[in-house]
């Protein structure tokens, strides 16, 4: 039913709810107990709901909104209260619905739309107003219902539709026409329904399935025609539902 992938880890969740790991197994980030590579799937947990992989780090909810965590753990971005990898999954939270990682940061919303953070806080991308390290998760806003959390920025959109943008603003990321690290959660668009992160550049939909770009266009990976960064957001697309 659903598909992540981190850094050289993958995970897949079958239709009855299991969850199976592969891949590179160095932190522990398969979550099977051991620290030994699979080149084929290992069931992990039953009763899962959602999963999400980054870098070497893994985390799960569970069909009863408690919500898991396993791998490297150097900066507490598993949100254990530790900074010691994990082997297999550890409970860190209840209630949650939606999950993201980023580079060595995490995020998760709960039922009650509360948005919280944890890990690395380098450039901000806690949103906590410091750039200090949390090894448990803080509470960042409210009415939260969507987040995505790219290398050193995160993003979410709250319950009316407008997009928050906080962290690392090299090459334009956060799209607020700067490239001012925020170490708060600052408002940039509106109407918006979905967002997704990358390393250096972001994209989001508006409600009227307008696709808007900003960031690193390098590689012209904001797909405006250029190579040059954007940092306020550029129209791409029209008619678009996923990002």
């Amino acid at each position: 039913e659903q598909v992540s992938l981190g850094r050289f880890h993958s995970g897949a969740i079958t239709e009855d709810g299991s969850l199976w790991m592969w891949g590179w197994n160095s932190y522990g980030q398969l979550g099977d107990g051991t620290i030994k590579s699979k080149h084929t799937p290992v069931k992990v947990m039953e009763n899962v709901k959602e999963i999400s992989l980054y870098e070497d780090q893994s985390g799960a909810i569970k069909e009863d909104g408690s919500l898991w965590m396993w791998g490297w753990n150097s900066y507490g971005q598993l949100g254990d209260g530790t900074k010691e990898n994990k082997h297999t999954p550890v409970k860190v939270m209840e209630n949650v619905k939606e999950i993201s990682l980023g580079g060595v940061h995490s995020g998760a919303i709960k039922e009650d739309g509360s948005l919280w953070m944890w890990g690395s806080n380098s450039c901000g991308k806690l949103g906590d107003g410091t750039h200090n390290d949390r090894n448990t998760p803080v509470k960042i806003m409210e009415n939260a219902k969507e987040i995505s959390l790219g290398q050193d920025h995160s993003g979410a959109i709250k319950e009316d539709g407008s997009l928050w943008m906080w962290g690392d603003n090299g090459n334009g990321r956060l799209g607020d026409g700067t490239n001012h690290r925020r170490y708060m959660p600052i408002k940039v668009m509106e109407n918006v329904k979905e967002i997704s992160l990358g390393q250096d550049h972001s994209g989001a939909i508006k409600e009227d399935g307008s696709l808007w770009t900003c960031g690193g266009n390098y590689w012209g990976e904001l797909g405006d025609g250029t190579n040059e960064d954007k940092n306020t957001p550029v129209k791409i697309m029209e008619n678009v539902k996923n990002v």
